[in-house]
């Protein structure tokens, strides 16, 4: 069953592992005069914020009746067909945003303000953007119903929800460690990057959004 579970919840981790803006953030941190403060602020808040969300609706979602493996389980069902179709309108908001042509992306207004950012300023946006933010929270949400909502004993709970917080977080993590650990030679390769990010950010969330949201409806019809 808890092997089930992690499968269960690989492309939602997946789905915020891969959400561009925060990866720009810590990319931005890192290039920032205090580098090295803000960017592990960042980090801690990133992935306390990805625990509390779904932790939350882990506790949340355990009041679903449980149920055998192959009884209709309704009400999760119902949540998770919901969750899709806000994903879907996610994914056409995103994909209608999207620069064309020689286009300058549009990019968050708090962005500009990262060079000045303390390590608390970064903690506190890590946490807003994985608890917070709309794309992220409901794939968080969606995890947290997914857990929750499983016959699994309180310390295989904990067990998924850290999985998940890892393969979720990884994307931050990597670059904000690599950096600590050889700082010289990450500059020109996150610059690379970010660039790069900066002008796919829209097309890459609308279709991450999309395929998660058909991933989804297919859950939440085979609940019933």
């Amino acid at each position: 069953m808890m092997l089930a579970v992690i499968g269960s919840i690989l492309p939602l981790a997946l789905g915020i592992a891969i959400s561009p803006i925060p990866i720009i953030a810590a990319i931005l941190m890192l290039l920032s005069p205090k580098a090295r403060k803000t960017s592990v602020g960042f980090l801690v808040g990133w992935l306390l914020g990805i625990i509390v969300a779904v932790s939350v609706f882990t506790l949340l979602s355990s009041v679903i009746p449980e149920s055998n493996a192959d009884a209709s389980q309704p009400i999760k069902g119902t949540i998770q067909l919901i969750l899709a179709v806000l994903l879907l309108l996610l994914a056409v908001k995103q994909w209608r945003s999207r620069p064309h042509g020689d286009e300058e992306p549009a990019l968050p207004k708090w962005m500009q303000a990262i060079d000045s950012m303390t390590a608390g300023k970064g903690f506190g946006l890590g946490f807003l953007l994985a608890a917070v933010n709309p794309k992220n929270l409901l794939m968080g949400i969606a995890a947290g119903v997914s857990i929750g909502a499983a016959s699994l004993s309180v310390g295989e709970k904990i067990g998924v929800i850290l999985i998940f917080t890892v393969l979720a977080g990884c994307t931050v993590a990597v670059p904000v460690i690599a950096y600590l650990i050889a700082a010289d030679k990450m500059a020109s390769p996150l610059e690379k990057l970010r660039t790069w990010l900066v002008h796919n950010n829209a097309t890459v969330m609308s279709v991450l959004l999309l395929v998660i949201g058909v991933v989804m409806i297919g859950k939440g019809f085979d609940s019933f």
